[in-house]
């Protein structure tokens, strides 16, 4: 057998893999992996570094399937790898329930998958991370511990989001020389040819933001290994073009949108077998190709030791710090320089804005924490984000410890995945609360991939004021909230604003939003204590002597409105509570009984937020008082907007008085 009709076979198990999984699923995508096959063959026989034994060895170079909906292309060839995760029930059991083979690759169902990749172009912007992490690394540990690249398998709908167009600048600012995207220009998309949606010049486009490009045949095995060895010896990130056709060897759907995302039909798939020369029962893949992909998937295993080897030579601090960072724990002096921080804050009681507030907890943190890495979209002065410690990134320098991410805040919050799921830095980055809208579908994803995100959300209500509701969030706060696993924070003064950052930084499974505000709060917490109370959720931060008649709950900025009314109350005769809420992920995941005693028995229940109500009848009830928005806000100075909109103490004394009264 040739090396050629070596290469072809090994590919073409990849081919009926992906072909007969699909079919028995009766759903799913068979033309990417068709396509793809013969350049994953070379890529993983030749040149990727992994090991099926330590899939989580951490000079791994990275492989990421932007282009998800080929997820069959990747179980593939992590069963025939090698894989224990990945087996024939698993490739049988595609896209069942339970099974690790989702419809598209999921990070945390089986070892191999590095990334969950689905929405397009999240891949592309996850890898984008990734590198840079590998660059951060190895200039923090050396080359001996930490020399690997990214890849990623993109499509034509990756290059289309305008998420690649943020991520790929980014990239070729940075000069991420070791990024190595192969772009699968097979010309179809779901509706038809690509040519009926889009005339882009990809390569210039490429070339434009200042990345080195190729083409290639994609089945052309010699000449697909020879340009991924040019890629790799490029000072600049790299594009492949490798012209394929999707759904390579069906005689009658090739080249079609109609293999894109359907099964092939037993009709088609007989010809397939024909026309491939594959005469074998469906998942049946011979004994001498599986064992060529077994021993392709011990190709690396030299290099593992080989690294092992390094990592035992090096010296016994780096080594600690490495493993350290890697597992994700915390360094030893963090815990007590943040209590003795809060300790100093309840001497000073400091009056500043929450933004402000997180830029000096973050210069506490940015000392003992060395793996945080920063960042803002281009609002570095407003987010206040940039500390001390933290050194731009540059093109040339990657010693530092900030990320200039520019006004690319999709491009961002995709990158910050990436390097959160690089393992051994947490990034964190600036921005303003209402331009969640454009980090979300990354902020979801790292939410259900669990990762250690950190964002630090700015200008987080009417109280920036003059910009107007363009900039003014109101239904942001509900949007967050109701997205699963991520917390949330609305810290209402500098004390909660070190509890919230704690809290974020201490959550290894899920990623954190601090909402924080641009006008000065005062002090609320006035006494120290070493118990977060911000981990409750919520907490009683003013009690009442006896049975309280009004409950005020608040978060953020509103619960220095709540203390203001609980003092006019009380000079009125009136019992009341206050309740501050910082976080209601953290609130709901209290027990039963604590929940109820925050809650409380008083009859009236108001809650005081500069946001809609959506979320709050969770605290006051369905015939509670809401103080806050109803609609959009409006551009002036915000003591003018918070009365305008009668976010006020007045507001509240009015309510609970009428509540009262009736």
């Amino acid at each position: 057998m040739t090396d050629l009709e070596k290469h072809q076979r090994m590919a073409n198990a990849i081919r009926f893999l992906a072909i007969d999984a699909v079919e028995q699923a009766k759903s799913g995508h068979p033309g990417l992996p068709m396509g793809a096959a013969d350049i994953a063959t070379v890529l993983f026989t030749e040149f990727l570094k992994f090991d099926p034994t330590a899939p989580n060895w951490s000079d791994r170079d990275r492989f990421v399937l932007s282009a998800g909906h080929g997820s069959m292309l990747l179980y593939s060839l992590l069963y025939l790898l090698g894989y224990e995760d990945f087996s024939l029930d698993e490739i049988k059991n595609f896209r069942q329930l339970g099974a690790r083979t989702a419809g598209h690759p999921e990070f945390g169902h089986g070892a191999g998958i590095e990334t969950t990749t689905g929405p397009l172009g999240q891949g592309l912007g996850n890898a984008v991370g990734m590198a840079i992490a590998e660059r951060l690394q190895a200039d923090r540990f050396g080359a001996d511990l930490v020399d690997h690249y990214t890849y990623v398998l993109a499509g034509d709908g990756c290059l289309m989001e305008g998420i690649s167009q943020e991520a790929l600048s980014l990239a070729g600012h940075l000069k991420l020389n070791k990024l190595i995207v192969i772009w699968d220009d097979n010309g179809i998309s779901i509706d038809g040819k690509v040519d009926i949606t889009d005339s882009t010049d990809q390569q210039a486009r490429f070339a434009a933001s200042g990345w080195n490009t190729l083409s290639v045949d994609g089945h052309d095995p010699d000449a697909i290994a020879a340009v991924i060895r040019q890629a790799q010896a490029s000072d600049r990130p790299t594009l492949i073009a490798a012209k394929t056709t999707i759904g390579f060897g069906a005689p009658t759907k090739a080249g079609t949108a109609k293999v894109h995302g359907a099964p092939l039909g037993a009709e088609e798939i007989a010809g397939t077998r024909e026309a491939l020369n594959w005469p074998h029962e469906p998942f049946e893949v011979p004994s001498d190709i599986l064992d060529a992909w077994r021993i392709a998937g011990l190709r690396s295993a030299q290099a593992h030791k080989d690294w092992q080897k390094r990592f035992a030579e090096a010296d016994a601090e780096k080594r600690a710090e490495f493993e350290r960072r890697n597992r994700g724990d915390l360094p030893a002096g963090y815990e007590a320089a943040m209590l003795d921080y809060k300790k100093k804050l309840a001497e000073d009681q400091p009056t500043m804005a929450t933004r402000k507030a997180s830029e000096a907890v973050l210069g506490v943190i940015n000392e003992v924490v060395p793996e945080t890495i920063g960042g803002s979209a281009d609002l570095t002065g407003s987010n206040n984000t940039k500390t001390a410690q933290t050194a731009p990134i540059t093109p040339d320098d990657f010693s530092g410890r900030y990320i200039h991410y520019g006004i690319r805040e999709h491009g961002m919050a995709a990158a910050m995945n990436g390097i959160a799921l690089h393992g051994g830095l947490v990034p964190y980055s600036g921005g303003f609360l209402i331009f969640s809208d454009y980090c979300r579908p990354s902020i979801r994803l790292a939410a259900l991939m669990g990762q250690r995100v950190i964002h630090v959300m700015t200008h987080d209500s009417i109280g920036l004021g003059e910009d107007g509701p363009t900039h003014q969030p109101v239904e942001h706060f509900a949007a967050l909230r109701a997205i699963p696993n991520l917390n949330f924070f609305r810290p209402a003064d500098i004390t909660e604003t070190l509890e919230c950052w704690q809290l974020s930084l201490e959550n290894r499974d899920g990623p954190s939003v601090l909402a924080l505000t641009r006008q000065n709060l005062p002090s609320l917490r006035k006494t120290y204590e070493d118990d977060n109370l911000c981990a409750k959720g919520a907490y009683v931060l003013i009690d009442s002597d006896d049975d309280a008649a009004v409950t005020i709950f608040a978060s953020g900025s509103e619960v220095e409105i709540a203390v203001d009314a609980h003092k006019e109350l009380t000079e009125a005769g009136v019992n009341a509570r206050v309740v501050s809420v910082p976080s209601f992920e953290l609130f709901e995941a209290q027990s039963d009984d604590y929940k109820a005693a925050v809650i409380g028995t008083s009859p009236v229940k108001i809650a005081i937020e500069a946001g809609i109500r959506m979320g709050w009848d969770r605290f006051i009830g369905n015939d509670g008082a809401f103080v806050g928005m109803t609609g959009f806000g409006a551009s002036a100075p915000y003591k003018a907007l918070y009365e305008h909109f009668g976010i006020t103490k007045d507001a509240v004394v009015a309510a609970a008085k009428e509540k009262l009264a009736s």
